[in-house]
């Protein structure tokens, strides 16, 4: 049965509020891989918003779980970035027909998978910062990985002993290439190709940088972004080239 069948069936028999162990329940059977960090992360990026007892715990309505269910099958079977499902969700709250879904047996390729990381990364929320366990949390990972990640400048903290949301965007696809076998020693080569892409970029917009002209400061700061862009489209396009199967 579906985690929203169970949850309405919740509902009806008056369970209104469910704590986080008691969701994780209903989500595993259609959802196998998710955990209580993940239902975490969710609510740190306000895709839902349990109840809080007085002492603290969560408590999670069943309309949350359907929320929470809602999330995963899009990203499960659409792969849409979080920002997106928020707009959908929103929509059907203010009783609108969300967007139109790409359909579920499509999986991207290398090039749409970087526009969708750009898309995602394009608009970061202003000033966030995460402490060392909400990094963890949302990348869900662990203390020894965070600090492998570190060791082999992967990431890295702030002056201020906090992270930012590129370093978030970062650790979340370290970890997940970590699924894959793919371990921060492997990363390195990466690292190092970014720098010189960057190293690139800014010789190219650093005599726009240092100009007295604010318009042409401003300028400089768009030409990176879109520079930066193409270097990741460009890259992503190589690596499809290289993965086709010759003929």
């Amino acid at each position: 049965m579906p985690a929203s069948r169970r949850a309405g069936e919740a509902r009806r028999r008056g369970d209104e509020l469910l704590s986080i162990g008691a969701v994780l329940a209903f989500l595993r059977d259609d959802f196998p891989e998710v955990t209580i960090s993940k239902i975490r992360f969710l609510e740190a990026e306000g895709l839902v918003e349990p109840q809080r007892t007085p002492s603290g715990y969560r408590k999670f309505s069943p309309a949350d779980v359907e929320r929470l269910a809602y999330v995963l099958r899009m990203q499960r079977d659409h792969y849409l970035p979080l920002r997106v499902i928020r707009e959908h969700l929103d929509a059907i709250e203010r009783g609108e027909q969300p967007p139109a879904l790409p359909a579920p047996e499509h999986r991207p390729g290398p090039m749409e998978e970087a526009d969708r990381e750009l898309v995602a990364a394009g608009s970061p929320s202003p000033g966030v910062r995460l402490g060392r366990a909400e990094l963890l949390a949302a990348a869900e990972a662990v203390e020894g990985e965070l600090a492998e990640w570190e060791a082999y400048g992967l990431v890295s903290a702030g002056p201020d002993g906090g992270f930012d949301g590129d370093t978030l965007q970062i650790a979340r696809l370290v970890a997940e290439l970590g699924r894959y076998g793919l371990e921060p020693r492997h990363l390195r080569a990466m690292k190092a190709a970014a720098d010189r892409e960057v190293a690139l970029v800014d010789q190219v917009v650093a005599p726009l940088r240092r100009h007295r002209n604010p318009q042409t400061r401003a300028h400089a700061e768009a030409t990176a972004r879109e520079l930066a862009t193409l270097s990741v489209r460009l890259h992503a396009a190589m690596v499809q080239a290289g993965l086709r199967p010759k003929a």
